[in-house]
């Protein structure tokens, strides 16, 4: 099964949709971004680490990061989806890339 930013808005939309803030969203979020440090510094060997699987760690914690971005988006009606794009496609012009997001989504539709 794969996700899509446009079902996960939805999906968190409706979770946090009418009573969750921006605010608190983004406190859970820099609480997610020290977890991420965290597990980089025990996969770096600066901090001991813990008996578990740090790979699979670091990607619980992404995962924690990206829920609370996109919830962020979702309460506040932004389509993250359009965005991305959008300032990628900016970017790939301003930073002389090969290809952009969309181009790169639409030669992955063809194949």
């Amino acid at each position: 099964m794969k996700i899509s930013i446009d079902v996960l808005q939805k999906y968190l939309l409706e979770r946090y949709g009418g009573w969750a803030n921006e605010q608190g969203l983004f406190l859970k979020l820099v609480e997610e971004i020290g977890e991420v440090a965290e597990v980089i510094n025990m996969r770096a060997g600066n901090k001991k680490a813990t008996e578990v699987d740090l790979t699979r760690e670091l990607g619980i914690e992404l995962a924690d990061m990206i829920h609370y971005i996109v919830a962020i988006a979702a309460i506040n009606d932004i389509d993250l989806n359009s965005i991305m794009i959008e300032k990628d496609r900016v970017a790939s012009v301003k930073y002389n890339h090969n290809i952009n997001l969309e181009d790169f989504i639409k030669s992955q539709e063809n194949e």
